[in-house]
């Protein structure tokens, strides 16, 4: 049976995972917006990936036999002052998440939750890959600067990731 302490840092972190959705899916909307198809594609698969991390954790937390108490959802932003500025702030938020991965193993340590330590260990191996695939598509865009050229054929890169549903656990 999972604490209460425990349920409640996870319903917390659902939370914050079902946003990271709707963030994603605000920059999908963007990027559609000016024509970058491949970008919206990016943004789409990581939609689909916080969706899927939310699930998770819902599901583990009823496999443990707590309770699921959604509440709402934080409005994300809409606008950006270009492609560079999402992937700031893509990068910025997925360092967020990784902090709130780790504090959400601090209360799996405290309450002494080893079951918890070992599903997050999953999710604290891909919030490193969240970093550095965010952070090296952002080095990207900061060298492409101006140059429109460049931003479409990254574009095109970006076009090319597929969804591929996560294994959690």
């Amino acid at each position: 049976m999972i604490s209460e302490k425990m349920q409640n840092a996870f319903l917390d972190q659902i939370n914050k995972e079902l946003y990271s959705e709707y963030l994603y899916l605000s920059m999908k909307a963007y990027f559609t917006s000016l024509n970058l198809n491949g970008f919206a594609n990016w943004m789409d698969c990581q939609v689909k990936e916080e969706r899927a991390h939310a699930m998770g954790m819902f599901d583990y937390v009823l496999e443990r036999g707590g309770n699921v108490e959604l509440e709402a959802i934080e409005k994300p932003d809409t606008k950006w002052a270009s492609p560079l500025a999402v992937f700031k702030q893509v990068l910025s938020h997925e360092e967020y998440v990784t902090s709130r991965i780790n504090a959400l193993m601090d209360v799996a340590d405290e309450t002494k939750d080893r079951a918890a330590l070992i599903f997050l260990n999953w999710y604290l191996k891909e919030q490193v890959e969240e970093e550095a695939t965010a952070g090296g598509i952002l080095a990207q865009l900061e060298l492409i600067g101006d140059d429109k050229h460049a931003l479409f054929a990254l574009d095109k890169e970006l076009a090319q990731r597929v969804f591929n549903p996560p294994v959690i656990g």
